[in-house]
């Protein structure tokens, strides 16, 4: 079984950045992928970055450019770093793990808010 700590969210100015953390309880070499995802109110829930084991990033074009996914694997940890940041990027956001056994996991909501 995987557990997801998250951190990092808070409240941010337009054109400003942060940066979210997700811990695993167990080694990334057992996750075939790690994803972010954000779900604002009233919209379903999105993918804004992923990362393989091979280290392959994927990005939709929303947030190309603003948005950078990371992983350490001594910390068994991913992170996004967001940056030029704008009010309607405010949401929920999600950690999710894809092990590779077969199994999906997701962290607890991280709430972001960027002001104007």
């Amino acid at each position: 079984q995987v557990q997801l700590v998250g951190s990092g969210g808070g409240l941010v100015q337009a054109g400003g950045f942060m940066r979210l953390s997700c811990a695993t309880t167990v080694s990334i070499s057992n996750i075939n992928l790690m994803g972010w995802y954000r779900q604002a109110p009233g919209k379903q829930r999105e993918l804004v970055a992923s990362i393989t084991v091979a280290g392959d990033t994927t990005y939709p074009d929303s947030v190309k450019g603003r948005f950078n996914i990371s992983r350490d694997n001594a910390k068994n940890s991913v992170y996004l770093q967001m940056s030029s940041l704008k009010p309607d990027y405010s949401a929920v956001y999600y950690c999710r793990s894809d092990t590779a056994y077969g199994s999906i996991y997701w962290g607890r909501g991280i709430h972001v808010t960027v002001s104007s």
